[in-house]
């Protein structure tokens, strides 16, 4: 058992010692006359954490806002403008777990770094000026909060009311105890590359792609896949690169790759296409991060995909479930690490199963260091979801 994860254990053990059984009580008498309803529901119903047992496992500092402004970028996923808005603050705590355990990225050897080499020191170039920023909470009438942790940016016409009363309802798949994967990791922007390390300028001869994978998508799914096999979850990494030397198509191929992957393991649940964002406008280049445990890590980013009755995803609000599951649970363990939830129109292959999700994992502007570590975080917490749905 990990140290965080005994702190937690015993931090809930100390909690219902004191309060659980009064409170039992009085919530059995409040909740009586829904009790028909309650058990009707109860495979679908999530139970909250609550901010007392989370206080005793973080020792948190107050939080530290930057000013919170929205930018236009150029999505690459989707190769149109959106808006991108974030969220996060951050934390210092004194029980921490540690990930020193990879690598450092920047210094990574490929035995292969294929056609796209990544930059050399002597081959930087300065362009313009990299902005280091920690998102903050937002407010509006697309942005609401979720139940425990974190928000969600709705974009589209369904109410929040709507989406609200969804993020309440378990994710609809079951994780078992086997050895076969239930977790399939995958690229569709495979090549998708970041900064050498913290800096004040960005390089303007890289367009922060690369076919080396110590230093591109790869790498990040990499840390994930690493955290969920230590915590006994089987996982597929597709390392496939779907983005070169060709862009477009790259959905398309990738989900061939996901397809034949899904055919041959039916105990895969959980697929997720981890990206990394593009933050950027009038010359300058975001780096999203929170400081978590004393270190850096890049800001995420989910993305749960809406149908709006031409895609062919009728079950997208199961895959909302899900993300608002994963976003519990990695605001919760890792505070300031997550932007809202990104809820919009876009498929994104998300049809394919109920635990399939698209994570945005820093931007252009972050260091490999930096998301390596999100990778880390990210991989850990969605371990502990898991395990817990068994």
């Amino acid at each position: 058992m990990t140290r965080h994860k005994k702190t937690k254990f015993i931090g809930a053990a100390r909690f219902c010692a004191v309060i659980a059984v009064p409170v039992a009580v009085a919530a059995a008498v409040k909740a009586l006359p829904q009790l028909g309803q309650l058990i009707k529901k109860a495979d679908s119903i999530t139970l909250s954490k609550t901010e007392n047992v989370y206080a005793q496992r973080k020792n948190t500092s107050e939080p530290e806002y930057t000013i919170e402004f929205s930018e236009d970028y150029e999505d690459i996923i989707n190769e149109e403008y959106i808006i991108s808005e974030g969220y996060g603050y951050m934390e210092e705590t004194e029980d921490a777990q540690v990930f020193n355990d990879l690598e450092n990225p920047l210094y990574a050897v490929s035995d292969n770094p294929g056609e796209k080499p990544y930059p050399t020191e002597e081959e930087w170039t300065e362009g313009g000026e990299i902005v280091r920023t920690t998102y903050g909470t937002f407010s509006g009438t697309t942005y609401f909060d979720l139940d425990e942790y974190g928000q969600v940016n709705n974009k589209t016409s369904v109410p929040n009311e709507e989406l609200i009363e969804e993020s309440r309802y378990l994710p609809d798949f079951k994780i078992t105890d086997t050895d076969d994967p239930q977790v399939l990791i995958y690229h569709t922007h495979t090549t998708e590359s970041f900064e050498p390390y913290v800096r004040d300028f960005y390089d303007a001869g890289f367009n922060y792609r690369t076919t080396d994978d110590t230093k591109n998508m790869v790498m990040v799914g990499n840390a994930i896949q690493k955290e969920l096999e230590d915590e006994g979850i089987g996982v597929i990494h597709a390392t496939d690169i779907h983005d070169y030397p060709s862009y477009n198509g790259s959905y398309a191929r990738s989900r061939e790759t996901i397809t034949a992957i899904l055919e041959e393991y039916p105990s895969i649940k959980v697929v997720l296409d981890i990206h990394r964002d593009a933050i950027s406008g009038n010359g300058l280049a975001y780096q999203p991060y929170a400081e978590i445990n004393g270190r850096e890590a890049a800001q995420i980013m989910i993305i749960s995909g809406c149908d709006d009755g031409t895609m062919g995803m009728p079950d997208c609000m199961k895959n909302f479930r899900f993300a608002s599951s994963l976003q519990q649970q990695l605001e919760g363990d890792w505070q300031g690490l997550t932007r809202p939830i990104l809820f919009d129109y876009r498929k994104y292959n998300q049809d394919l199963t109920t635990g399939s999700l698209l994570i945005e994992v820093g931007s252009h502007g972050n260091t490999l260091e930096q998301v390596q570590y999100s990778g880390q975080l990210i991989g850990d917490s969605l371990a502990t979801l898991l395990n817990s749905m068994k």
